[in-house]
């Protein structure tokens, strides 16, 4: 297994540039702001999608997103990935014999940022799926908040991004980030299938919306419980319901909203002893929306 925590590197130059900028007054800046990189993605000889990514970590990006479309299935064997940085592609390759022609014609546009997904296929994925019913510790929960609000980050460095954090307790195991959020979700989920890591004792926090995307995603990584410091959509709190899955949003310093799973928390941390949000850490914004 790679080492652990694998955090954010916000002083790698290929994943952000300066540019110039005029302030309110009228004054020159320069600030930095994030790449955006094409990558596209194939399974053996077919090409699945075409990614806009900030371009670290495309190996886990292709492996995860195959994962959570039901392209990659649990028994499959991975005999290769392969990434072509010159031309910015990905071969994922498995003994199995792939086919994916009439998958692919059938595509529902989610609201995940700048990429489609199968989403009927995903859904169909939740069928007969059973979460282990894993307790949440409130002051896990705190912890993780202020640690990861915290964290240096590409958020923190340039903005216009989203993070997504495997969490096991009140630690932080690998922390991803990337311009779309469900980019993210696929980095974690690539690196636990290459890493043969199993969900069932693991929390995922997010700084996006808890959407039915995420929390489908979530589900078919096995994962029984997801966290953000964001709001929820209906239908996210409908399928968390349907599938058992823990959901906490809105968690800012010493407030939060369970939609789902509340028999599963355990309160053992007194709210108003939480740390609140100090400056320097994640604002409510655009990026988090």
């Amino acid at each position: 297994m790679t080492r652990l925590p694998i955090l954010p590197d916000p002083e790698n130059p290929r994943l952000t540039r300066p540019v110039e900028a005029l302030d309110q007054h009228g004054q020159r800046q320069q600030i930095r702001v994030v790449e955006e990189r094409p990558l596209t993605i194939y399974l053996n000889s077919q090409e699945i999608v075409t990614a806009m990514t900030i371009g670290d970590y495309p190996e886990y990006l292709a492996v995860g997103y195959l994962a959570n479309q039901g392209m990659l299935l649990p028994a499959d064997r991975i005999t290769g990935v392969d990434f072509d940085e010159e031309v910015e592609t990905v071969v994922v390759r498995t003994e199995r014999a792939t086919d994916y022609e009439d998958k692919l014609k059938r595509k529902t546009r989610t609201s995940g940022c700048a990429v489609g997904t199968v989403f009927g296929d995903m859904m169909e994925g939740l069928d007969g799926l059973e979460l282990p019913a894993t307790p949440v510790r409130t002051s896990d929960l705190y912890a993780l908040a202020h640690r990861i609000n915290t964290m240096p980050s590409l958020y923190l460095e340039a903005g216009a991004i989203h993070g997504t954090v495997l969490c096991q307790g009140d630690q932080a195991l690998v922390y991803m980030e990337d311009v779309g959020r469900h980019n993210a979700v696929d980095k974690i989920a690539g690196w636990m299938r290459l890493n043969g890591v199993e969900g069932g004792d693991k929390l995922l926090y997010t700084t996006g919306r808890l959407t039915s995307e995420m929390v489908i995603k979530t589900a078919l990584m096995g994962i029984p419980a997801l966290a953000s410091r964001s709001g929820f959509t209906a239908w996210g709190v409908e399928i968390a319901r349907q599938v058992g899955l823990t959901l906490v949003g809105r968690m800012r310093g010493q407030r939060f909203l369970c939609l789902s799973g509340e028999e599963r928390l355990v309160r053992d941390a007194d709210p108003g002893r939480a740390p609140e949000e100090p400056r320097g850490s994640r604002r409510k914004g655009a990026e988090d929306a």
